[in-house]
C-alpha cells in the first residue's frame, strides 16, 4: 500500500513561516530578533547565503528599531511642550 506524502507541497523547508513584517513588530520583538541575528552571526554557524538573508534582515530590524526610538522622543517632545529635557534621576517624587 503506498505511504501517503506528509511533507508540504514545497517542500520540506514549506512549513517554515517566512519572516514576519519588520513593520508589524512592536520594539522588543524586533530587538529580541535583533539580538538573535548578531549571536548567530557572531557565533559563525551560518553559512554564507545564511549570514547574507540575516544581515539584510537585521538591517531593518536596526532601522525598524531606530524609527521606534525616534517616533518615542518625538512623542515625548509633544508632552513637554515641545522642548525635551535631560534625565535627572532621582527629581521625580519617591514612591
Amino acid at each position: 500500500m503506498p505511504r501517503a506524502n506528509t511533507e508540504p507541497a514545497g517542500g520540506p523547508d514549506a512549513a517554515i513561516d517566512p519572516p514576519t513584517a519588520v513593520g508589524g513588530l512592536k520594539f522588543e520583538l524586533a530587538l529580541a530578533e535583533l539580538e538573535g541575528i548578531i549571536a548567530n552571526m557572531e557565533g559563525g554557524r551560518l553559512p554564507l547565503a545564511e549570514s547574507l538573508a540575516a544581515y539584510r534582515r537585521g538591517s531593518e530590524l536596526l532601522r525598524h528599531c531606530q524609527q521606534q526610538l525616534a517616533d518615542a522622543e518625538r512623542e515625548i517632545q509633544i508632552l513637554e511642550n515641545g522642548s525635551l529635557r535631560d534625565f535627572e534621576p532621582g527629581s521625580g517624587e519617591a514612591g
